[in-house]
C-alpha cells in the first residue's frame, strides 16, 4: 500500500527556517512529480511548491526565494527546506504527487500524507 509521510514541521520564529520530508514507501518505484501543499485555518489548500523528477521546479509567489523544494529520487523522498518563515506561513503542510508502484501510476492527489504542522509565532 503506498503511503505518504511528512515530518519536520514545528514552532519557529520569524526569519526562521525548517526543512520538510515526504517519503513515499510501498512498493513505490519512482516519485513522477510531488508537491507541496498548506492549509492555514480558514482557508483552502495551496500549492505551494512542485517538482518532477528531472529537478524542474514551481512555486507560489509568496514563498519564491525563500522556500527550495528538492527530490532525492534514491530515497523516494522530496524535501521543503523553507527560510525566512514569516508568520503568515503557518499552516499544515501536506504532499501529494505522481508514484510509479507495482500499480502502476498514481493520479495526482490520490495519496495525501498525514500533514505536518508549521507554526511560525514569537
Amino acid at each position: 500500500q503506498v503511503q505518504l509521510v511528512e515530518s519536520g514541521g514545528g514552532l519557529v520564529q520569524p526569519g526562521g527556517s525548517l526543512r520538510l520530508s515526504c517519503t513515499a514507501s510501498g512498493s513505490i518505484f519512482s516519485i513522477n512529480a510531488m508537491g507541496w501543499y498548506r492549509q492555514a485555518p480558514g482557508k483552502q489548500r495551496e500549492l505551494v511548491a512542485s517538482i518532477s523528477s528531472g529537478g524542474s521546479t514551481t512555486y507560489v509567489d509568496s514563498v519564491k526565494g525563500r522556500f527550495t523544494i528538492s527530490i532525492d529520487n534514491a530515497q523516494n523522498t522530496v524535501y521543503l527546506q523553507m527560510n525566512s518563515l514569516k508568520p503568515e506561513d503557518t499552516a499544515v503542510y501536506y504532499c501529494t504527487g505522481l508514484l510509479r508502484s507495482d500499480k502502476g501510476t498514481s493520479g495526482w492527489g490520490d495519496y495525501w500524507g498525514q500533514g505536518t504542522q508549521v507554526t511560525v509565532s514569537s
